[in-house]
């Protein structure tokens, strides 16, 4: 498979315009198939508010948002699968007392990782309660909202209590695990929770929020912020360097880092039949949260991150691609990235020769 020059060209014109017409204030992108990176291209701005202007660059650092979930939990609990600590079909009560109601009893690892617990969607957990701890204990408390199994709906509860599992069965929270165990092996150096402060001239600024200047180096997601900074469903930042790394350890046939095995699992949908088609963490084809455009191949799976971010990949072709934008700097309600992740895709998968 190779994609025609077409592609690439009409995707920097397009990239030009959002970024020239402030519809977007930057994007860093890059496409390949397997360990070949083919296009990879930075436009407009880190960040572009009230005098403050930084031009983006090849490795600017973006706030991964909701690719936090697959990124870092998804193959935090893929390693502890591989070295025989945990089953997909365990109970969450086995590691979480508090999770032990009559309802909850046959919520699984699997329903967290599918989407299909039954908690609901999210909670403005950072509105009522003041510590970590506080927010933990009521993430653990949550009711269902509906059975378990019985349908798909998108729950940041659903990883935040995947984070916290982590830390159950390893005794490491989660940052200090992913770090050992994922970002250290793959030399992914810019990636982590928490950034310092000599970091800061080389992060993509995200939103102003109650009057005060855009958050640079601090998590986007309110939740997340309110639990440290260190969540299962949000808070990692990372480059574009260290992203492709990551997405070559899914594609490689000799990485070493989780086993074929359990990346084969892991990119299957487990939700045929439901209202939605997720793998194990990942966004599966015609998913509600698909964002691969109409042209990807079928085997395709994916993710998305409030901030603007995104990655694909298809398992059997090798194509990828990754989109990291600052969409919310201009304000969260304009959204102009969820049609522009689409269009993009498009110009890829209609330049693909066979």
């Amino acid at each position: 498979m190779r994609i025609h020059p077409k592609g690439f060209q009409q995707m920097t014109a397009l990239l030009e315009r959002q970024t020239s017409d402030l519809r977007i204030p930057g994007a860093v992108v890059a496409v390949g198939i397997g360990c070949d990176v083919l296009y990879r291209e930075a436009f407009g701005y880190a960040e572009n508010l009230r005098g403050h202007v930084r031009a983006m660059h090849h490795d600017t650092i973006f706030d991964l948002a909701s690719l936090t979930k697959v990124v870092a939990t998804l193959p935090s609990i893929l390693t502890l699968i591989d070295n025989g600590h945990i089953r997909l079909n365990d109970p969450v009560s086995l590691f979480l007392p508090e999770f032990t109601t009559e309802a909850k009893s046959t919520v699984t690892l699997r329903h967290l990782l599918t989407h299909t617990s039954g908690l609901p969607a999210s909670r403005l957990f950072y509105k009522m309660h003041t510590t970590p701890h506080a927010i933990l204990e009521a993430v653990r408390r949550e009711p269902l909202e509906h059975a378990p199994g019985a349908q798909v709906v998108y729950s940041d509860l659903g990883f935040v209590l995947l984070g916290d599992i982590v830390r159950a069965v390893t005794g490491m929270p989660l940052d200090q695990y992913a770090e050992k165990q994922i970002f250290q092996p793959f030399g992914m150096k810019t990636t982590g929770y928490c950034p310092s402060p000599e970091f800061k001239p080389w992060i993509a600024a995200t939103e102003e929020m109650d009057g005060q200047p855009a958050k640079v180096g601090v998590v986007h997601d309110e939740n997340a912020e309110a639990l440290g900074g260190v969540a299962g469903h949000a808070g990692l930042f990372a480059s574009m360097s260290d992203l492709i790394q990551y997405v070559s350890m899914w594609l490689n046939p000799t990485s070493d880092l989780l086993s074929p095995a359990v990346r084969r699992v892991a990119v299957q949908c487990h939700t045929e039949g439901l209202n939605g088609r997720r793998g194990i963490g990942w966004v599966c084809r015609h998913d509600a949260y698909d964002h691969t455009g109409d042209l990807w191949p079928e085997t395709t799976v994916g993710h998305t991150g409030f901030t603007g971010t995104s990655l694909a990949f298809d398992p059997v072709s090798k194509l990828w691609m990754i989109l990291l934008t600052n969409d919310v700097h201009y304000g969260r309600e304009k959204k102009h990235i969820v049609r522009l992740r689409g269009l993009l895709h498009n110009l890829i998968g209609s330049s693909l020769i066979e």
